[in-house]
Parts: structure tokens; sequence; C-alpha cells
């Protein structure tokens, strides 16, 4: 692995790194605050081509790499982790399958407007009773004619309220078990599909979610993603690329929790220094610098190998599990730095903490991850 970024990753990283410091950072509170989805800033996130980094321009992409993707990932996270998980997902969990899936008319129809950033992606897998146990899936697809019609409820989908098509997962065997999911490229306007009041969280206030409820919802047969039966395949291979992008997105808030904590530990004097010169806090920050930055190399391993089309399976689910841990213990210390200016909505790390719990839940929660690294551990890999 080369550690020296390339000229076009420096320049990705550096315009990600300005956008968030100058457009995002300013807003992050407010959007936090509203529990807004950030519309004028997923615009942005469009013209800078940071919503299909990694499609190729024949598909409307920017053409980049993964890694380019976790380094601007990263940066859009540090500043608001709201605006971090809308891009994670229309990149990582709905251009992604469609690229490696999908047909070129599906790739010309959906995949260029939601790469260029004229559409945004939603991805459902989870449902009331099947999140982590994805083959427990209870929403049907049943054949008719030339459609397919597809009955049931989506639980937690991010984006769902704002999307406009999501890759859909059902069970069109039940008998079969995970072979018997199949997945669908859903427009959010066809008829018998509703979503949800928006879910009022804990954190990434400003990345709307729902429940997405398709009451016998008609789809042709081009709607089909992949092979009837090849939905848990595309699922399961989506949710690895998946794990790099959340892992970076909690890079980026454990990257805000050292940045904030350090900055605050420099400038609040006791007993006549810097905080940051008593040894109790100058070892928290010393322990928070050195997470981050191996979260850092974990999640950046991890995109590597994608973007060489090596294995990365296990390497996706270590990046997320320690990058999810990193975070939660750097807002945890972050908030023990700032003391109770920690505890108020003044400052921003309570936000940091708030926003860091769900990255050791969603694709796939902290528990999972081990599971997958076990198993491949147990598998000799």
């Amino acid at each position: 692995m080369q550690f020296d970024l390339t000229e076009d990753q420096q320049m990705v990283q550096k315009t990600a790194r300005d956008f968030a410091t100058q457009e995002v950072l300013p807003k992050a509170a407010e959007i936090d605050r509203e529990h807004r989805h950030p519309k004028e800033l997923v615009a942005r996130l469009a013209e800078l081509g940071f919503l299909g980094i990694a499609v190729p321009e024949q598909w409307g992409g920017a053409g980049m790499d993964h890694v380019s993707y976790v380094l601007a990932m990263e940066e859009i996270s540090r500043a608001c982790a709201s605006t971090g998980v809308i891009m994670s997902v229309n990149n990582s969990l709905v251009c992604d399958p469609i690229l490696r899936f999908g047909t070129d008319a599906q790739k010309a129809r959906w995949l260029t407007p939601l790469a260029s950033g004229k559409l945004l992606g939603c991805f459902a897998l989870s449902e009331p009773e099947a999140g982590s146990d994805a083959a427990a899936q209870r929403t049907t697809a049943t054949p008719d004619g030339d459609h397919w019609v597809i009955s049931g409820t989506k639980n937690w989908i991010t984006n769902g309220p704002v999307a406009d098509v999501c890759v859909l997962f059902t069970m069109n065997d039940r008998a079969a078990g995970h072979k018997g999911i199949t997945a669908f490229i859903l427009p959010m306007d066809a008829k018998g599909v509703r979503c949800g009041t928006p879910d009022d969280k804990l954190g990434i206030r400003g990345s709307k979610s729902s429940q997405i409820f398709l009451d016998d919802v008609r789809l042709p047969a081009d709607a089909l993603l992949g092979e009837v039966g090849g939905g848990f395949k595309i699922a399961m291979s989506t949710l690895d690329g998946g794990r790099i992008g959340i892992a970076a997105q909690a890079l980026g808030i454990a990257r805000a929790c050292l940045d904030d904590a350090v900055g605050y530990a420099t400038q609040r004097k006791t007993f006549g220094k810097p905080i940051i010169q008593h040894q109790a806090i100058g070892f928290k920050l010393a322990d928070m610098a050195t997470e981050v930055d191996a979260a850092r190399l974990l999640t950046l391993r991890a995109a590597w190998l994608k973007d060489r089309k090596q294995p990365y399976g296990k390497e996706a689910a270590m990046a997320k599990l320690f990058a999810a841990d990193t975070a939660n213990r750097a807002a945890r210390e972050a908030i023990q730095v700032f003391g109770g200016n920690g505890y108020v909505t003044e400052f921003p790390v309570e936000r940091h903490f708030r926003d860091a719990k769900i990255t050791e839940i969603y694709e796939g929660t902290s528990e999972i991850q081990r599971l997958v690294i076990a198993n491949y551990l147990s598998k000799g890999q």
C-alpha cells in the first residue's frame, strides 16, 4: 500500500476540506438543531462530483477511486456527519450496486443521474423484524405476467423521505431462505410507495430516514437488479463497500472530536496553564490522536484493496468496527476535556457524541462486524 497520495487524491482531499470548512461546518449546528435536510449542501456535493466519486465518467460519475472517496467522506463528515451519511448512502449503497449489477439500460436511466446528483438514492434492506438477520425479509415480490407485485414495509431507510430512487430487497421465495431474496430498482414516485413520518433521532438529525410502505407496487421486469434470487449476494457485497463509507464517516466524527478538543485544551487554562499541559488531559488527546490515525489507516487499506479488486470484506469490517469504536471513545473523551461546556449545545462536542453512536449500529452493528471478522478467521483468511 502506498502512503503517498496521488495528485488527484490530494486535489479531492483539498476540495473536500475547503468545501467542508467554508460551507458545511458553518451550517452543521443549525442543520442538527432544525432536523433539516441540507438540500443546498447536497446540491453542492453534486456540483463537486461527490455523489458518484467512484463511478466512471461515462455513467455520470467523477471517475475517481475509493481512496479518494474515503478522503472526501472524512472531510465532509468532520464538518457535518448528517451531510456525510447522505453522501455515503448515494455512493456506496445505491450507485455502487447499480454499477456492478445493473444492465447498461439501468445504468443509463438511473446511475447517470444518481452519480451526477440529479437524483438522490436510498437502500432498503432493513425491516421491522429483519435487521441484522437480512434473510428474515417479509417484503414479498410476486410475479404477475411481465410485472412484479411488491408488498411490505422497510425500516430505518436513510434518505428515504427525500430519495428519488431506491435499491430495494424483497423475498420472492420464502422457502429458499436467503436464496429467495431478489433486488429491484424502485422509483420512489411509483404508485403504492409511501414514506412514513421521518424518524426523530438521537443524532445525524439532518439525515432524513423513515419507514417505506409498499402497497401492491407494480414494477416491470426491467426493474429487476441482477438475477432472481440473487439479492442476498447483492446486499452483502454492497454492505461490504458501505462499511468503508461508514468507517470514513466515523473517522470524520472522531477527527472532529480531536480537533475541537485540542483547540479547546490549548485555550482553556487552569492552575495557570493551558489544560493540554496537564497530563490527565494531554494523555486523553494523545490516545485520541493515535486511534484516529489507526482508524484512518484501516479505512484507507480497505478502500485501497477495493480499488485493486482484491478481497476486502474482512478489512472493511475491521475498519468500520474500529472507526466506530474510535468515534465513540473520542466523543466521550472530548466531552470530558470540555467539562461542563461539553454538555451544552453552545459547543459542538455534544453533537459529535450523539452523531457517533449510530456508526456502531447501521450497515452492520459492531457485533455483526465481529461475527464477519471471526468468520473470515475461521476460514484461515
